[in-house]
């Protein structure tokens, strides 16, 4: 029994980690790219197992029921993490939009300030739909302007579209935050 339990307890934050080492490994093979012919694809295996992670982490925290406090900051501290270092490089390598870039990564500040003010008063934030669905779009249209495959889908290429996609819902999970704890920024305010 006491195996069982330790592997739960060992394995979640082994998980959450390994994504978070992954980021300067990602970042370093996204910048080395247009210098070296696989250094692209490395890229897109390193961040597809670590996205992958963050599925497995969720996945087995539940199935075990050991999820915490701690755990969830550091999972979602891990997804934000991955997603802005990777965006960052992709801007750098002129494979993603500046633009689409800072809404993402500016939800990404937001959120992360909503849930302080919103735990200083000890209120759970508990990720939604919206939350958890822009964090696949987000990994999806990562990993495809990492690979860059394919020609024009109209105006623009697979991966392009996937950003956008990936604007759009970030921005839709960030008003249906607000909304939902909006409460908490206008507490003390008269």
């Amino acid at each position: 029994m006491i195996a069982r339990t330790a592997a739960p307890r060992s394995l979640l934050p082994a998980l959450t980690s390994a994504r978070i080492l992954a980021v300067p490994a990602v970042m370093a093979l996204i910048l080395a790219g247009a210098d070296h012919d696989s250094a692209y694809t490395w890229a897109a295996v390193v961040f597809a197992v670590a996205a992958s992670t963050d599925f497995v982490d969720g996945y087995l925290a539940r199935r075990w029921a050991v999820t915490t406090k701690l755990g969830s900051f550091l999972d979602t501290t891990a997804d934000k993490l991955v997603v802005s270092g990777a965006l960052i490089a992709l801007v750098d390598a002129d494979r993603a939009s500046a633009w689409i870039a800072a809404i993402i990564v500016g939800r990404e500040l937001l959120i992360l300030g909503l849930r302080g003010v919103v735990a200083a008063d000890g209120t759970v934030f508990p990720p939604s739909i919206w939350g958890k669905l822009k964090t696949n779009v987000q990994f999806i249209a990562i990993f495809l302007a990492i690979v860059h495959w394919g020609d024009d889908l109209g105006p623009l290429r697979i991966d392009e579209w996937a950003m956008l996609a990936a604007a759009a819902i970030t921005v839709v999970s960030a008003v249906e935050y607000v909304a939902r704890f909006s409460s908490a920024l206008s507490e003390g305010v008269n």
